[in-house]
């Protein structure tokens, strides 16, 4: 830029003098600065087609909700409010109509920290990004995500990768359905008999009966087949579930011989909700990323597999399924990984522990002034990552009503307006509920609000014996 500057008198420069000169040195300055404020404002060079896509992006970021709700790119809405909470930009607290929403197992208690670290987990991802079913190497699994995975392993020690086949799935859900239609080899004389401890995740029985496959059929309880399958040429199929949903406890395996597989279910097996007592080390484990950094809308999952047999046709199970892993989502998945590995996990897993710490400490003094309710008892236990001693932080409490055993524990809360999830779905007694402590903020205060006044309540009724 060429800059023309005339004197008072009409010759060329500044003019002569101190008062010349100094004023010179300020409009030279004045015009150095906007200069550079022209320069930052202006397109940077490297960035054309980035550069509406990223504006886009802030704008909704930086809409403003009050606190209460979120604004999306793919929303029309504007600001998309959360439960209890109204309006345009989601200010108005519904207090008459506002039920405590603890059902679901949206892992939105880490929302703050992605905020905080918004622009090293941001991807932008190019109209042509990855359109082909399979990477330059033939396959559907990224190489580097597939290391980023080891490298996470390794860094918190909740499990061996070494000798283990990994295979992506879409969230832990499909991987569930792949590992009990491929654990044993097809074709076998009678269907494997399927089984998990109760309380158990419900989705195992409901996939084995929905795919109503030949080869599997669920069976129910293990304890019903403990002892009685000795010397059986049946062969089960055994989830074993650690930590366990709903309640949080370590479950190990039940059921052991040459007919027996298991599968081992690791979606809470992670810092933030639980010590990492050792390594896992199994012949077949699933792991999803929904519980690791909170990112249940993305889908994604994977397994550590011993057996190269039983990884073909699981492998070959998600191919007929859905061909794999949208390439979309691992490029999602190995940014977040990377942020994650840049401290060794520290940051977001002492967040997450101090944020779900704190919860349960509300919690139970949230409870405590009754006991006719009470909450499962999970001992303290060493963890080799964080090097200490730590109580447990389960993702869900599992809530009991001690009093008459006719009456739903469900409905009992209900009236207190918190929604649960029944202890029935969980092939456990009605006198359960399992509240989720990992959604937003606005949904744990209104929580432990809720559960306050109906504990407070509650101590005026008959107890049961």
């Amino acid at each position: 830029m060429g800059v023309i500057m005339k004197s008072q008198g009409g010759g060329g420069g500044c003019g002569s003098g101190l008062a010349a000169a100094t004023g010179c040195l300020l409009m030279l300055s004045l015009l150095l600065n906007v200069c550079l404020v022209r320069e930052m404002m202006s397109p940077r060079k490297g960035l054309t087609w980035t550069e509406a896509a990223a504006r886009e992006a802030e704008h909704a970021a930086a809409m403003h909700c009050s606190g209460h709700g979120t604004a999306y790119l793919d929303s029309s809405e504007g600001c998309e409010c959360h439960s209890c909470y109204a309006g345009p930009d989601c200010s108005v607290f519904l207090a008459d109509s506002c039920f405590a929403e603890a059902d679901g197992g949206d892992p939105l208690f880490l929302e703050p920290f992605w905020r905080k670290h918004s622009a090293s987990s941001a991807v932008l991802v190019s109209g042509w990004h990855r359109m082909g079913y399979s990477y330059s190497d033939q396959t559907t699994i990224s190489k580097v995500l597939e290391e980023r995975i080891r490298e996470l392993h390794s860094v918190i020690g909740n499990a061996v990768t070494d000798g283990k086949f990994i295979l992506f799935g879409v969230g832990s859900t499909q991987l569930i359905a792949a590992a009990v239609n491929s654990i044993f080899a097809p074709n076998s004389s009678a269907p494997a008999k399927v089984v998990a401890s109760i309380p158990y995740y419900t989705l195992y029985r409901l996939q084995t009966q929905l795919f109503d496959s030949r080869d599997c059929d669920f069976k129910g309880d293990t304890a019903a087949w403990n002892g009685n399958y000795s010397g059986s040429t049946d062969q089960f199929i055994e989830f074993v579930t650690a930590p366990n949903n709903p309640d949080g406890q370590m479950n190990k395996a039940v059921l052991r011989g040459p007919n027996v597989r298991t599968i081992h279910d690791r979606a809470y097996y992670w810092p933030h909700f639980t010590a990492i007592s050792s390594p896992d080390n199994e012949d077949l484990t699933i792991f999803t990323i929904s519980k690791l950094t909170g990112h249940a809308g993305s889908r994604f999952g994977w397994a550590l597999i011993k057996d190269e047999d039983v990884y073909e046709r699981m492998k070959l199970y998600i191919q007929y399924n859905t061909l794999g892993v949208s390439k979309d989502t691992q490029l999602r998945a190995l940014k977040l990984l990377e942020v994650v590995l840049r401290d060794g996990g520290r940051s977001i897993f002492e967040d997450g522990h101090r944020t779900m710490s704190k919860r349960w400490e509300r919690l139970r003094d949230a409870m405590s002034v009754s006991d006719r309710f009470s909450l499962q008892k999970i001992p303290p236990e060493r963890c080799l990552y964080f090097n200490e001693t730590r109580d447990p932080t389960p993702a869900y409490a599992w809530v009991k009503c001690e009093w008459d055993e006719g009456q739903s524990c469900y409905e009992v809360l209900k009236s207190g307006k918190i929604l649960g999830r029944m202890g029935s779905l969980f092939e456990a007694e009605d006198r359960y509920v399992r509240l989720s402590l990992i959604r937003s903020d606005d949904d744990f205060e209104t929580l432990v609000t809720h559960l306050r006044k109906l504990a407070a309540a509650a101590e005026d009724g008959p107890k049961s014996t």
